[in-house]
């Protein structure tokens, strides 16, 4: 669902964005702006790590990590 939005932004942003982002494009590239912005929803990291936590090769690169000796490493 999409909403319509009303908002205020200084004069040479607008001026420089008019410039670089096709008329047609303008919403999808505010859009992805704010998004990148955005920290990731709780419920969708949840799902992420869940879904990570299922793929063998990540145990595989954690147990190949489990024998290596932090000491003796210059600091």
């Amino acid at each position: 669902m999409s909403v319509r939005l009303n908002i205020t932004m200084d004069d040479e942003v607008y001026a420089r964005l008019k410039k670089e982002v096709p008329p047609k494009k303008l919403s999808a590239f505010i859009e992805s702006a704010v998004r990148s912005k955005l920290h990731p929803a709780a419920n969708t990291l949840d799902a992420a790590y869940r879904a990570a936590r299922k793929e063998g090769w990540r145990k595989q690169l954690a147990d190949d990590w489990q024998g290596t000796d932090s000491e003796g490493w210059p600091k």
